[in-house]
C-alpha cells in the first residue's frame, strides 16, 4: 500500500482530504495520488477540517494522531503514534 509507511514513531498515513462533505468517511484509495481519500464534514476554515481529521482518525483507530505535514493543503501526512502500518490497516479494514 503506497499510502502508508512505517517510521520510528509509528505509522504515517498519506491522506487526500475533501472538506465540506455530507459526512466523515474514508472513500478509498486514490491510486493516482497514492493517498487515502477521506471526506470530512468540517470546512477548511481556521483549522476546523484539520481538527476534524485528527478527531476522526483518533476515534477510529483508538490512538493518538497528529498532522505532521500539509496543514494548509488537501494532501496531509498523518502520524499514528505507536502503531505499525499493519495494525493501522487492520483497524481501517483495508
Amino acid at each position: 500500500m503506497k499510502f502508508i509507511r512505517e517510521t520510528k514513531d509509528g505509522a504515517v498515513i498519506l491522506l487526500y482530504v475533501q472538506p465540506k462533505a455530507k459526512k466523515n468517511e474514508i472513500e478509498g484509495v486514490d491510486e493516482w495520488r497514492g493517498r487515502l481519500k477521506v471526506k470530512i464534514k468540517a470546512p477548511p476554515v481556521e483549522g476546523k477540517a484539520n481538527k476534524e481529521v485528527v478527531k476522526f482518525f483518533s476515534k477510529m483507530l483508538g490512538a493518538e494522531v497528529e498532522i505532521i505535514r500539509g496543514e494548509t493543503s488537501r494532501e496531509k501526512d498523518l502520524l499514528v503514534k505507536g502503531f505499525s502500518s499493519k495494525e493501522v490497516l487492520k483497524k481501517l479494514g483495508l
